[in-house]
């Protein structure tokens, strides 16, 4: 199967993107609201002057992190510029990466369906099992 040279250039990109990015965040930038955030994925535009950048945090802080990531961006852009060596630095849009939570509820969907199936009535809700020590 033959690969696209572009893609195989994009991915590169997008994983040495990705990692700047979570070095800068974990060793450049001291706002707390930014701690125990992780950059799960880029997405870079194919003439690299945009960038998506995926993150996953707890669900509670979504909105502190928006705002911490918000406030850091051009101090991010910044540092970015200097390390990464490209013709242009990509303008970053950050977003959060739900994908973590959707698993966590199919999880506990799944779970609670096999439990019902084994005959015991009380299926775990959202609530029980997180209040139940769950990896929800």
């Amino acid at each position: 199967m033959p690969r696209d040279p572009q893609q195989i250039f994009s991915r590169k990109n997008n994983e040495r993107l990705r990692e700047l990015l979570a070095t800068i965040l974990s060793q450049e930038i001291s706002d707390p609201r930014l701690e125990l955030v992780t950059i799960t994925s880029v997405d870079t535009a194919p003439d690299t002057r945009s960038a998506r950048v995926y993150i996953s945090c707890d669900p509670a802080r979504y909105t502190e992190v928006l705002d911490g990531l918000h406030s850091a961006h051009g101090r991010i852009q910044s540092l970015l510029g200097r390390v990464l060596g490209w013709k242009y630095t990509p303008e970053l849009r950050f977003e959060i990466d739900k994908s973590i939570d959707t698993a966590a509820a199919i999880d506990l969907s799944l779970r609670g369906a096999a439990q019902q199936r084994r005959g015991n009535p009380a299926a775990p809700d959202a609530d029980a099992g997180v209040a139940q020590g769950g990896d929800a």
